[in-house]
């Protein structure tokens, strides 16, 4: 279908909660020619919530709930929370009211859920073209056990993604996981795991890098790292510490946006090991600010190991031009980490990942990640979606 036609109809996403993430998505294809409304399972986290995972209180600086409409829907299960798996989210009304709407497109946000599970296969008989949007990537589907992935050849091939009309993948390991449990490729439409690239260059642009470290009290000549995530296993933090620890370079100095309850073992370690000098743990920062600190690096870490099924904090960086070190096992690795933007290693391997930093450090390659993580835009989530609306 030609995305100059004329389009009628609208995109409905269905999401378990506000994500920080995905609501710039929304207003963006809201206020670019694609109505955009997105119904949410919980309310918990609109007014701040206590993430475990953090282990403090979390409240987000940018409005979740502006510039798109938006529906809660009442939450009937027996232990209501997104924190109580699969059951934790039942949403009778949310299936009821696809049936009162016009044919729309409705983007499922994976089938981690009992409402999820329900909209896609009703959705699909209520007359909608349904997409799923997962994220699961291929390498890490490869180290679950053979009848994990035997059952699921039932359960998802076998019969959720009969009713699903469009898989929208968001990168190249979650294209072939898709295909791996036998998607055709005319049902597969290429929407980017993005953030607001457009915010994030502007702030690149408008602020000095001298400035912000003065301000931030980050040593002006130093070789600044930066790595930003929850301090737990999935993240492997002490990973990076001890990478640090070997880097083999002067003038060197690592921050550490994030909190969680690694925190205690990494204080520990930078004790123990004497960089104390060298070494900030920040705490959380919320959106607004993590800008600065951004701007204030010489270059971006993640280390993480399986569960890592993106990484968004890299596309992040990437509009900073920050050369990034990504491990392989997270799911952006593919497609973000090219010779022009950094480099990747083996999660969990520390010499390579001292390797890599070291590099950066010393190649004196002038990097152009900008370039790169263009193409992973809201623009490109819109070009795809309107190739799917209905035609008048």
């Amino acid at each position: 279908m030609s995305e100059h036609l004329q389009h009628t109809g609208k995109v409905i996403f269905i999401n378990s909660h506000a994500i920080q993430y995905f609501v710039p998505l929304y207003q963006y294809l809201n206020t670019n020619g694609i109505p955009t409304e997105c119904w949410y399972c919980s309310d918990e986290n609109v007014k701040g919530h206590f993430d475990r995972q953090f282990g403090t209180t979390v409240e987000w600086d940018i409005p979740l709930l502006k510039g798109y409409t938006h529906r809660f829907f009442r939450n009937r299960s027996w232990k209501p929370s997104l924190y109580n798996g699969f059951f934790g989210l039942i949403n009778p009304g949310m299936c009821l009211a696809l049936f009162r709407e016009r044919k729309a497109v409705v983007v499922v946000h994976g089938w981690n859920y009992f409402t999820h599970i329900f909209v896609v296969m009703l959705g699909r008989l209520a007359g909608h073209r349904v997409c799923l949007r997962g994220e699961s990537p291929m390498n890490q589907e490869l180290l679950k056990s053979s009848v994990n992935r035997f059952v699921k050849r039932i359960l998802l091939q076998g019969i959720l993604f009969r009713f699903v009309n469009y898989f929208l993948f968001i990168g190249k390991q979650n294209k072939t996981f898709y295909q791996y449990y036998g998607v055709v490729e005319r049902k597969l439409l290429f929407t980017p795991y993005s953030v607001d690239n457009e915010r994030f260059l502007k702030a690149a642009a408008a602020l000095d890098k001298n400035d912000v470290r003065k301000n931030l009290h980050v040593p002006q000549g130093a070789f600044v790292v930066l790595f930003a995530a929850k301090f737990i296993e999935k993240k492997r933090p002490m990973d990076l510490l001890r990478a640090f620890e070997k880097l083999s370079v002067d003038n060197k100095f690592l921050v550490m946006v994030g909190d969680g309850e690694l925190r205690t073992e990494m204080e520990d370690f930078i004790k123990k090991t004497g960089l104390a000098d060298q070494v900030r743990l920040t705490g959380f920062v919320n959106q607004t600010e993590i800008v600065k600190l951004y701007k204030a690096a010489d270059v971006f870490v993640l280390c993480s190991g399986v569960g890592e099924t993106w990484g968004l904090s890299v596309n992040e960086a990437m509009n900073f031009d920050l050369p990034v070190v990504v491990s392989r096992m997270a799911g952006c690795s593919d497609d973000l980490v090219q010779a022009s933007s950094g480099y990747s290693f083996d999660a969990g391997d520390i010499d390579q990942l001292t390797s890599c930093l070291k590099r950066c450090r010393d190649s004196g390659q002038q990097y152009q990640p900008a370039s790169v993580v263009d193409r992973y835009s809201f623009e490109q989530i819109a070009k795809s979606l309107k190739l799917i609306l209905p035609a008048k």
